[in-house]
């Protein structure tokens, strides 16, 4: 046979097992088909929103009477309960690859991941082993906020009482510079929550305090990667909220909400008769500086009834009016 023949027969064959191909793939019930259907969900949050609410995971109940919730029905309670998202501040019981297929298979939007353990494996550690777990923690969360289609992880930088200040803040920033080459590849900012952990702030004073030392920790790294996780009612105790926001600026990339009672120092439900805390004019503060983007609540949590009240309450403090649920 010619090898111009042997061409023209190989090109044929090509042809035609290419068109069968094509048809296999447009015909009902086909692996190509299957394959399509098999493609990864991609779970998007409400758009068109100023402020979107969420809550902790951790608020989500564990159990329906004695039966145990698994991860995804946990997800579809808090968007039952009407929340736009999550916070999935249980990242270090999960891989990336669980924590991803969760949100997928829920279709609840998770904005951010959270590891507890920065309390017990503190970055301002005088002893390099915890700092070391620290840093692997935290990149485990910026991993698992990636696999979610997350914007950040929040980290509690330490304690005031791991040193001189100026020393354990050293400390703190040397660890924290090592995380920004992943932080920046996978988009994920990393976000100081104001604590009562004795940094940045002075802990047995009085209020109408400064957020001045915390807005000095967070310009020192001139980084777009770090910013602030703002608990509003954690610091209502020490400052005005008001003030704090228009001090923190854009700095104040996410907050966190409870209530909390100034007369009888403990915190309490969103918007409650007890709680003292000025909302009309945490409303002034974020839209001073043009707060767009997400609020999670940090408080008592429970099952969808206890999450539909929290959910109801944050509406009230910023002002949203839909009472239905956005996801």
């Amino acid at each position: 046979m010619h090898p111009s023949s042997r061409f023209q027969l190989n090109r044929r064959s090509l042809l035609l097992s290419g068109a069968g191909a094509v048809s296999a793939a447009l015909l009902p019930g086909t692996k190509a088909q299957g394959a399509e259907a098999a493609k990864p969900t991609i779970v998007l949050p409400p758009v068109g929103k100023r402020i979107l609410i969420s809550c902790k995971l951790g608020m989500i109940a564990k159990k329906d009477g004695d039966r145990a919730l698994n991860l995804v029905e946990r997800l579809k309670m808090a968007g039952d309960a009407g929340f736009d998202g999550v916070d999935f501040d249980e990242a270090g019981s999960f891989t990336p690859e669980e924590a991803r297929a969760a949100v997928q298979e829920s279709g609840v939007f998770c904005h951010n991941a959270i590891n507890h353990a920065h309390w017990q494996q503190r970055l301002t550690s005088a002893k390099e082993e915890e700092r070391a777990k620290g840093v692997a923690n935290i990149e485990h969360c910026i991993r698992v906020a990636h696999a979610i289609g997350g914007s950040g992880v929040l980290i509690v930088i330490g304690r005031g009482d791991d040193g001189p200040a100026d020393e354990i803040d050293e400390r703190a920033r040397t660890e924290i510079k090592k995380l920004l080459p992943l932080a920046a590849a996978l988009g994920q900012p990393i976000l100081f929550e104001n604590v009562w952990n004795k940094m940045h702030y002075d802990h047995d004073s009085p209020p109408e305090q400064s957020p001045e030392r915390f807005i000095k920790f967070v310009d020192s790294f001139n980084s777009p990667w770090v910013g602030m996780y703002y608990d509003i009612g954690n610091h209502w105790k020490y400052g005005q909220p008001r003030e704090w926001l228009r001090a923190f600026g854009h700095r104040a990339v996410k907050l966190d909400v409870k209530g909390f009672s100034r007369a009888k120092s403990k915190f309490v439900d969103i918007t409650s008769e007890e709680d003292d805390l000025p909302w009309n004019e945490v409303r002034e503060g974020l839209q001073e500086i043009g707060f767009t983007g997400w609020t999670t609540a940090e408080v008592g949590g429970g099952g969808l009834e206890r999450l539909t009240t929290v959910r109801k309450q944050m509406q009230k403090a910023f002002g949203l009016t839909s009472p239905e649920p956005s996801l």
